[in-house]
């Protein structure tokens, strides 16, 4: 009985351990929408990377235990938004962390059907519209490869990141040297 609690708690340290490790690996924020059968739903995810440009694949990690879950598998598309820097309250909006509910959230901005049907949030630095290639489920969390069926990419912008469990905001150089 002991053992177990010792190596539990040494699991437990440890688990913390990696999550501060994790906190200090800056992250682009992106909000992770999709719309179809099973209806239309959003999270903040920094969990996104590429993994391939050809063809065009991200990888995009959801926590097992969230409710949209089921409704990106249904409807086997989504769209990720990378957000700029004017954006962190929205983010803040799809990472629950205010009392705006799911249906206000897309009625807050500037929101438009993507050439997948997603929904596409205007103003983001890119949007990537893609199809659910593959699920796995992976510990804590559901990992999908999306294969990217349509891209849009701003011009103009600067980046927003999630660093030491905070948003910051990334100024282009040009624009921090004028």
């Amino acid at each position: 009985m002991i053992c177990e609690e010792v190596c539990m708690s040494q699991e437990n340290e440890h688990r913390l351990l990696f999550r501060d490790a994790m906190a200090s690996l800056s992250a682009a924020v992106n909000i992770v929408t999709t719309d179809g059968p099973a209806g239309r739903c959003g999270i903040t995810a920094t969990a996104v990377c590429s993994v391939t440009d050809t063809p065009p694949t991200l990888l995009v990690c959801i926590n097992r235990n969230s409710a949209m879950n089921p409704v990106f598998q249904a409807n086997q598309r989504l769209c990720v938004n990378v957000l700029n820097h004017e954006q962190e309250l929205m983010a803040r909006h799809f990472a629950g962390m205010t009392e705006v509910s799911m249906e206000e959230r897309f009625r807050l901005d500037d929101w438009q059907s993507g050439t997948l049907g997603q929904p596409v949030l205007r103003n983001t630095l890119a949007s990537l519209e893609g199809e659910i290639e593959q699920i796995q489920s992976i510990g804590t969390h559901q990992v999908y490869l999306v294969q990217i069926r349509q891209i849009v990419v701003s011009a103009a912008g600067n980046g927003l990141i999630y660093f030491k469990r905070n948003f910051h905001p990334v100024m282009h150089e040009r624009l921090a040297l004028a």
